[in-house]
C-alpha cells in the first residue's frame, strides 16, 4: 500500500512538472509597450518600466515575441526587451533560450487571448477586424478613412454646386429686376418728355 501511494505521489509530481515548467523569470530592460499581440500594431495595454520583473508564459517560435504577465496583467513583448537568468548570466529572450529556460512555444489567436484578457478595453469591440491580423485592420481603416474623406468631398462639392447655383439665381433675379427697372424708368421718361413736349391745342397731345 505504501509503495502505491509512493508511485502516485511520484505520478503527481511528473504531471505536475510541465506546469511548472510554463513560466520563466524575465526583466524588461528598457520602458516597453506591453500590447495586445505580437507586433508594434497591436494596442498598447501597459508599459513596462525599465528593470522591471515579468513572468514570461510563453514565446512564438517565428517571431520573437513572448506573452508575460506584469502585476497581474497579460500582453505581448519582443525579446529583444526582455532578459532572462540562463546559466548564472542574463540572456535576452530567444528561441535558443526558450528550451533550457522552460519557455513553451505558443501561438497567438486575437480570439482566444482578447476573450480572456481584453474583453474591458475599448479596442475589443473591434476584435473581428484585428483577428485577420494588424495590417488588415490597419489596410480596412484607411480605407474606411478614405471612403469617409470621398463622401466629405462629395458633400463639400453638393454644397459648393448649391451655393453656386443659388448665387446664379440671385443674378438671374437681379438682371430680371434691373431689366425691369430700366422699362419703367424708359417709361416715365417718355411720358414725362410728352408731357414736356406737348402744347395746349397740339393734337399729338390727345390722349
Amino acid at each position: 500500500m505504501k509503495n502505491l501511494f509512493v508511485k502516485i505521489a511520484a505520478a503527481g509530481m511528473l504531471m505536475l512538472a510541465p506546469a511548472i515548467a510554463q513560466a520563466a523569470e524575465g526583466y524588461s530592460t528598457a520602458n516597453v509597450n506591453m500590447r495586445a499581440g505580437p507586433s508594434t500594431r497591436y494596442p498598447a495595454v501597459a508599459v513596462i518600466p525599465a528593470g522591471s520583473s515579468v513572468e514570461i508564459r510563453g514565446c512564438l517560435s517565428d517571431v520573437n515575441w513572448c506573452d508575460v504577465e506584469f502585476y497581474g496583467g497579460r500582453g505581448w513583448v519582443s525579446g529583444q526587451y526582455v532578459q532572462a537568468l540562463y546559466q548564472q548570466r542574463r540572456v535576452y529572450v530567444g528561441p535558443q533560450y526558450y528550451r533550457p529556460l522552460g519557455i513553451p512555444m505558443i501561438r497567438f489567436s486575437v480570439d482566444n487571448y482578447w476573450d480572456r484578457y481584453y474583453r474591458n478595453r475599448d479596442f475589443y469591440r473591434d476584435r473581428d477586424r484585428w483577428s485577420r491580423g494588424p495590417d488588415y485592420y490597419y489596410r480596412d481603416r484607411d480605407n474606411r478613412d478614405r471612403d469617409r474623406d470621398r463622401d466629405r468631398n462629395n458633400r463639400d462639392r453638393d454644397r459648393d454646386w448649391r451655393d453656386r447655383d443659388g448665387r446664379g439665381q440671385d443674378r438671374d433675379r437681379d438682371r430680371n429686376r434691373d431689366w425691369r427697372d430700366d422699362n419703367r424708368r424708359d417709361d416715365r421718361r417718355d411720358n414725362d418728355r410728352r408731357v414736356f413736349d406737348c402744347r395746349p391745342g397740339d393734337p399729338s397731345c390727345d390722349p
